[in-house]
């Protein structure tokens, strides 16, 4: 009961690098349970500052039952302007509390395992909403850390890629992320420089950027049919929005904190252009048909850092990976 691990970020990379393919599968598990109601998921709580205002510290608390029954909560900072000084924008640790005492048991360094969360839930999307594991072309946009993460993840899963296309508006960090694809994942790959013209050859379409606020705003700009996962969130105007299929990990958490589609009802007034959740379509429940491009929009749940989480912990255990703190708890008797 008064056991206490701390797991590092490497520990939690190098147990992630083993799993990738096990980690869809817990996602996809974690999105089923939450869809049952067997799952308790707090609004996000930003914490904003004055003097920095792209810069924030998200609180998301979280309980996650079925086989995990796990509490706990994860504290995440993002500060873009990190990428500047050549250092990761997103920080972060992530507490597990036990569900019987409520105690904590385990404090893991957490920008690995968000990371891996938001990519597998994206690889997982693009499975369920695409219909197989083949590409011709998968763009990505943006070619940051959660860029690499979802390519390692679609490599470990077996998707067959005919060619991937990276575009940044910094040409370095295209032309990193384009190398490590081809070596270290083995994909044909290339900077695409033109967004707009490479986003008409693909038909997979990854946003994965820090943008603020919309900057893909020409309508038309995805074809029927096309996949787009809008895993940043607020890369694309309300306009394209309400004129796409629109799957959402979890409706009323996406429809907060100025995310495209919470754009979008704010400025038409309805949630109509909303199709359901990706448990939905797992499930069955949603047929999307192939008139409009389908756009997957996750907000991104606590209870998918806790399943990761959780499974990073145990892996960790049972690997003598994880540190104990002796002596962690000052008092473990009431008198």
């Amino acid at each position: 009961m008064f056991d206490f691990h701390v797991v590092s970020g490497e520990t939690a990379r190098r147990v992630i690098g083993r799993s990738r393919s096990h980690i869809v599968d817990q996602v996809r598990d974690t999105y089923l349970t939450h869809d049952l109601g067997d799952s308790v998921n707090p609004n996000s709580y930003f914490l904003r500052f004055p003097d920095k205002p792209d810069s924030r510290i998200i609180a998301l608390p979280a309980y996650l039952g079925g086989e995990h029954s796990v509490a706990g909560i994860k504290w995440i900072a993002s500060f873009p302007a990190n990428i500047e000084r050549s250092v990761p924008r997103a920080s972060a640790v992530l507490l597990l509390n036990d569900h019987e005492t409520g105690y904590p048991f385990a404090c893991l360094e957490a920008a690995q395992i968000s990371a891996a969360r938001t990519a597998a839930s994206a690889v997982l999307a693009a499975e369920t909403l695409h219909g197989s594991r083949t590409a011709r072309r998968l763009l990505v946009i943006g070619a940051g850390i959660i860029a690499r993460n979802i390519l390692e993840f679609f490599t470990d899963r077996g998707w067959q890629l005919d060619e991937v296309l990276v575009h940044d508006r910094d040409p370095r960090y295209a032309e990193s992320l384009t190398e490590h694809v081809s070596g270290a994942l083995g994909h044909r790959a290339r900077v695409a420089p033109d967004r707009d013209k490479a986003i008409a050859e693909a038909d997979l379409v990854v946003l994965a950027t820090t943008a603020a606020e919309p900057h893909i705003t020409r309508p038309g700009t995805f074809a029927p049919g096309q996949i787009v996962l809008n895993i940043s969130l607020r890369d694309i105007d309300p306009e394209i929005i309400v004129g796409a299929h629109n799957i959402l990990d979890d409706i009323d958490h996406c429809l907060t904190a100025n995310t495209s589609p919470h754009l979008a009802e704010q400025k038409f007034g309805h949630r109509e252009f909303i199709n359901g959740t990706l448990a939905d379509v797992i499930r069955g429940r949603r047929k999307l048909a192939t008139d409009r491009p389908v756009i997957f929009s996750p907000f991104g749940l606590g209870v998918l850092d806790l399943a990761v989480g959780a499974f990073v912990h145990r892996s960790a255990l049972e690997e003598n990976e994880a540190t104990a703190i002796e002596g962690f708890f000052g008092e473990t008797t009431r008198w």
